[in-house]
């Protein structure tokens, strides 16, 4: 009997993951709705498979720290990420941080992927398996590279959850000057609006923390 925990902050995603879940066979499903109670129901269940989305916006543990934690209290855990960002950079943060298998959210691959995770087999879409190697081996350029030290900074407060006012003060800015970079900064990693481009912030600076 498979044991199944899904940490999102997406209530809709929950419900669309257990109803697979179930759908399959799977009779136990836990839930968590942020990073440090869904570590504290893995402590405390051990299932035999976790799914987890990177990008929760609460405070304390993220998705990447709470997979190395996994990873680090049991080598054999099997993660399974959920998660919104194409990004190979990003995937290939979480496979090193210990994930077993990377799944896009707007794919219809989670039940192939939960299948062969579940059996502690690696999975990887085959586009996105070709551009985490070239990651890996250098070749894809960081897209952090390409942002002006300003972008990276407004990039870094962004991270931290500040409004577009509170930025402008702490960089001793205008308001306007803080939206035009905002502008630039979907331009360049893709992000199709602000709430995107703060999920991208928060997974590119914590990849590289």
């Amino acid at each position: 009997m498979t044991s199944v925990l899904i940490i999102d902050d997406h209530p809709i995603v929950l419900q669309g993951c257990r109803r697979m879940l179930e759908d399959a066979g799977v009779k136990t499903v836990l839930e968590a709705r942020d990073a440090a109670s869904g570590y504290r129901l893995y402590r405390r269940h051990r299932p035999d498979v976790v799914i987890v989305d990177l990008a929760m916006q609460e405070g304390g543990l993220r998705g990447l720290d709470v997979i190395r934690r996994m990873r680090s209290h049991d080598q054999r855990s099997r993660i399974l990420v959920f998660s919104m960002h194409s990004d190979p950079i990003i995937a290939a943060r979480a496979l090193e941080a210990g994930a077993t298998g990377y799944v896009l959210k707007d794919s219809d691959e989670l039940m192939k992927a939960f299948d062969q995770v579940r059996t502690g087999t690696p999975y990887l879409s085959n586009d996105l398996a070709m551009q985490v190697a070239l990651v890996r081996t250098g070749v894809r350029p960081n897209p952090l590279a390409d942002l002006t030290p300003r972008e990276l900074q407004i990039l870094s407060l962004l991270a931290e959850g500040k409004p577009y006012g509170r930025i402008a003060d702490e960089l001793s800015v205008s308001y306007k000057t803080v939206v035009n970079a905002c502008s630039q900064l979907k331009q360049k990693l893709n992000a199709k609006n602000l709430p995107e481009l703060i999920r991208v912030a928060v997974q590119l600076v914590s990849a590289e923390s």
